[in-house]
């Protein structure tokens, strides 16, 4: 079960990817999935995107009320897929950030179905005002994917991550409720006109 957001409701914890007709679900992580958690972040296709954490780093976001660390369960049987960690999330500023996404299957249509489960997530059941995350520039799939979601670039933090032999750049991304108010609007009046 998802914890309470702000206002008292739970998260949805299953949204249909009508492009493909697959299903995503959070799940809470569990501290015996962190083996899981470790080899998926661990993995060489994910390394070069992320920095890898250490296990009592996740032990502690599992752990401590300002965070949500969600296993992503995809696919007819609900396999795990990957994992997310949402921090700020008792920020008194209404300050959400997406601190990690990190899926396993790539190009199956999960990360865009996540990133708009953890948008509603963060304005819906955590009250954000703001929800934000920065990405390496060399990840431009995924820069495309927050873009194409409204994510709006505020920032980079240059040559301020080790990359191989050399450094790469942090690019700050963020959507603001009314922001994601108008998206929504959108995409419900799009819906409407194709039914």
């Amino acid at each position: 079960m998802l914890p309470l957001g702000g206002n008292g409701r739970r998260p949805k914890g299953a949204r249909l990817n009508a492009e493909r007709g697959q299903t995503i679900r959070l799940r809470p992580t569990m501290l015996s999935d962190l083996d899981f958690v470790g080899s998926v972040e661990n993995d060489p296709e994910n390394l070069p995107f992320i920095t890898p954490w250490e296990r009592v780093q996740h032990e502690g976001a599992v752990r401590f009320p300002d965070f949500r660390h969600f296993i992503i369960e995809a696919g007819e049987a609900y396999p795990s897929a990957g994992f997310v960690i949402l921090q700020g999330c008792r920020n008194p500023h209404g300050s959400v950030e997406l601190k990690r996404i990190v899926l396993q299957p790539k190009g199956q249509g999960y990360g865009r179905t996540c990133v708009r489960l953890l948008t509603q997530m963060a304005f819906r059941d955590l009250g954000a005002h703001r929800f934000w995350l920065d990405v390496k520039s060399a990840n431009t799939r995924a820069l495309a994917l927050y873009r194409s979601e409204g994510f709006v670039e505020e920032g980079r933090l240059r040559e301020s991550v080790r990359y191989g032999a050399g450094w790469d750049s942090l690019i700050v991304m963020s959507l603001l409720e009314p922001e994601y108010r108008v998206l929504v609007e959108a995409r419900e009046s799009h819906s409407a006109d194709t039914a």
